[in-house]
């Protein structure tokens, strides 16, 4: 996690995480089939999918936990095979439960990190100080963390593998079970760190929690990518935008709808009336498409008080490229992702 080490070399064409035709059996259980992913230095990049996609076998293959079966994977420029002990001193990892010494106090956890990581006494303390403020557990600070509620050793959790700014942070399902408020600190420190120059590779399920962070997405189903992009990028893919036209007079909602119909628009179909929102929905794929369904109208005399355009949530693009809707966040499943095994 030493940021000053000159030994480390950068990814090729800027990016910090680097993972061609990766693959992982359990058994008979493929987790990862060919995973290629890249992510850009000083960025976050999302990876959803649904439950036993193989999003956490994917971390604990990228942070040496497990070794690979096939391809290659380069993280801040180190082989996740071949440099292991090397690659551990830049990177950080949250799994998604908390794993504290519980007979140490909150301060003891991150000050043992900071000196393993070869921080100085004084900067260890500074840091560890730094990061308890940062996650609101100052005032528990000397109480051992088994001591700690469920929520604060999450907290701590957390701290700890930010404490070292690492070159690249790991966070899978990080904010599973931490209440709203705890939810964004951790994304104000993630975004902090990110401003700093780390790289952060995150899983989750919370589509809010995607949107907030990442800059680019890559949706991982039985063990491939099946997607990826910028988020406004996928939404487009999910079926372009809706225009909504909201009648002055909500009466006019069913005449609105067959004038569209009637007109037979090149490429407009499938307009709806929404008499709870009192607007008519029309899906359109450009802006040639809003300006002649807006001119139609005007043309009959409508009179109109609003029109807005929306693309997708990310929830409608998970259920579109998966076929399943996003879940409450759960270990990937224990046939695919509960083996331990480590990397030498």
């Amino acid at each position: 996690m030493k940021r000053n080490d000159t030994s480390r070399g950068a990814g090729s064409g800027g990016n910090a995480v680097e993972v061609r035709g990766l693959v992982k059996h359990f058994g008979a259980t493929k987790a990862l089939d060919g995973v290629d992913l890249d992510v850009r230095e000083g960025t976050v990049l999302g990876v959803l999918g649904p439950n036993g996609a193989g999003k956490t076998t994917l971390v604990r293959c990228l942070s040496t936990l497990l070794r690979p079966d096939a391809g290659t994977a380069r993280v801040a420029g180190y082989d996740v095979v071949a440099q292991p002990r090397q690659l551990r001193r830049v990177i950080g990892l949250t799994g998604q439960y908390a794993s504290v010494d519980e007979k140490l106090s909150g301060f003891e956890n991150l000050y043992m990190i900071g000196r393993l990581l070869d921080l100085s006494r004084k900067d260890a303390r500074r840091r560890g100080e730094e990061m308890l403020e940062r996650f609101s557990l100052t005032e528990a600070a000397k109480r051992p963390a088994g001591q700690y509620s469920g929520g604060m050793r999450r907290r701590l959790d957390l701290a700890a593998s930010m404490i070292g700014r690492p070159a690249v942070l790991y966070l899978d399902e990080p904010t599973t079970g931490l209440d709203p408020r705890t939810r964004n600190e951790v994304w104000q420190e993630v975004q902090r760190m990110v401003s700093e120059g780390s790289t952060v590779l995150l899983t989750t399920q919370y589509m809010e929690e995607a949107e907030q962070l990442a800059q680019e997405l890559t949706v991982i189903d039985r063990g491939r990518v099946i997607a990826g992009g910028r988020v406004d990028e996928l939404k487009a893919k999910v079926g372009g935008r809706t225009l909504q036209i909201r009648p002055a007079d909500r009466g006019e909602l069913a005449r609105m709808v067959g004038a569209l119909a009637q007109a037979g628009l090149d490429g407009i179909s499938g307009a709806t009336a929404d008499e709870a929102e009192g607007v008519v929905n029309v899906p359109i794929i450009s802006d040639e498409q809003l300006t002649a369904v807006v001119g139609l109208l005007g043309s009959r005399g409508f009179a109109i008080s609003g029109i807005s355009t929306h693309l997708p949530s990310l929830d409608e693009v998970f259920l579109a490229v998966t076929g399943q809707k996003a879940s409450i966040p759960q270990e990937d499943g224990a046939g695919t992702d509960a083996p331990q095994e480590v990397a030498a």
